[in-house]
């Protein structure tokens, strides 16, 4: 890490030690990362694969459909028999779904058939329901039907070693319907990255319980793991250590053992109780500043092979943190779109300290006045909350991180910006 110096309110202060890029720390979180994308493969149950990366491609075992079947309920004809209407057939049996079907359609007769039901040898065509009128024992067709009109044929979805689904495919629910309709009962897909969280700070309480003086409720825990099953990796345990170093670290080293990567907050700037920084620098973790705002404060070790990336306590430092550093390759590893990053025009002025990054929390909104959050096309954004990394109820208004680059001081409104979706 380098030294370097910035402005602020006119004067000179020298930059604190070590800060680097963003994206040069950025990149450095992406190579820790980067060996989890070889994960082994396991076979799950079609219903429980939703959601999940596929491991190989997959081919349909069957046609579909399987059998000559009917796309509506009404009756089963030779066309021939209905070239000239109205016409009044015989009825000569009802098809319901499920029927073997084996029965043939007698010349110049019709068969009632059900939505699905198969298509008795002999006859070509469908009449709806609608265009029929019966007594029970005979049909009186109104009108005609060409050869082929509402009769599914073998293999028109798909034929049998046809692929349904590629390699590295995210499971969507169509995925599981096509799935299921072909019959597998299980699929191969990769196992999910595993993580653990812990959140630390003698003045954190879980939700629920009344605060005393100088207590807050822990929401870091809540928010992190939250972020990370929704960035499709798999939450293993969710932890708090109060700023006993014995307790993190007895903790850290229950989650090193069950997780892939594990993600702490709090405990890693410059103060007297800083339990992470003292746990794990001895154990060769690395803490410095990032020339970032919110999120200055980082932190990153290996522990028995497994990378801890500490983000500082404050809530919104620890959510863009997540957001900017590990956020877009947790997806990667996953298979998921890349974070969706735009220009759009400010609606607010903002200021932005010089040589820190900043990301602001802002709102996209629709040229037409449409609800924001959506984005189509050209589209503005605002600011709506204030810079402070503790302003957590503001952000649960945001839709995008507004990125302010270090050299930027202010922007006017109208002033094009990169946002990165939320």
């Amino acid at each position: 890490m380098t030294s370097r110096s910035a402005t602020s309110g006119g004067h000179r202060q020298p930059r604190p030690a070590a800060a680097r890029s963003v994206d040069a720390y950025r990149d450095t979180i992406e190579q820790l990362l980067r060996p989890l994308a070889a994960r082994a493969v396991e076979s799950v149950a079609v219903p429980a694969a939703l959601g999940r990366q596929l491991a190989e491609d997959l081919h349909a075992p069957v046609d579909l459909p399987v059998f000559r079947n009917s796309a509506m309920d009404g009756y089963a004809v030779r066309a021939e028999s209905v070239v000239v209407t109205p016409v009044t057939l015989p009825l000569a049996g009802v098809v319901a779904a499920g029927a073997a079907g084996q029965t043939p359609l007698p010349p110049g007769a019709a068969m009632k058939v059900m939505t699905g039901a198969p298509i008795p040898p002999g006859a070509d065509c469908v009449v709806p329901v609608e265009d029929v009128r019966s007594d029970g024992a005979m049909v009186t067709v109104e009108r005609g039907r060409t050869a082929g009109e509402f009769v599914r044929e073998p293999g028109t979805d798909v034929r049998t070693g046809d692929l349904l689904a590629r390699a590295g495919t995210i499971l969507a629910p169509r995925h599981i319907a096509a799935l299921a309709a072909v019959g597998l009962p299980t699929v191969p897909v990769f196992q999910p990255i595993r993580a653990a969280v812990i959140t630390t700070g003698d003045e954190l309480v879980c939700a629920g319980t009344p605060l005393r003086p100088g207590q807050i409720y822990n929401s870091n825990g809540i928010a992190l793991a939250a972020a990370l099953t929704a960035n499709s990796v798999e939450v293993v345990s969710v932890e708090h250590s109060t700023d006993d170093p014995a307790k993190f670290r007895a903790l850290l080293t229950a989650a090193t053992a069950s997780a892939d990567v594990v993600f702490t907050s709090g405990g890693v700037s410059k103060g007297d109780f800083e339990v992470v920084k003292d746990v794990l620098r001895p154990l060769g973790g690395e803490f410095g500043s990032v020339a970032v705002q919110p999120g200055g404060p980082q932190g990153l070790t290996v522990v028995d092979g497994v990378p801890v990336l500490s983000f500082p306590g404050n809530p919104v430092s620890t959510m863009v943190s997540f957001e900017v550093f590990a956020r877009p390759m947790l997806r990667r590893l996953a298979g998921l779109p890349e974070v969706q990053i735009y220009q759009v025009p400010l609606r607010n002025p903002v200021r932005s300290p010089e040589g820190r990054r900043q990301f602001l929390r802002g709102q996209l909104v629709r040229e037409d006045g449409a609800a924001p959050g959506l984005y189509r096309g050209p589209a503005a954004v605002e600011v709506v909350s204030g810079p402070g990394s503790h302003l957590i109820a503001g952000m649960a208004w945001a839709d995008v991180l507004i990125d302010v680059p270090a050299e930027v001081t202010s922007l006017a409104v109208g002033a094009t910006v990169r946002v990165w979706l939320l």
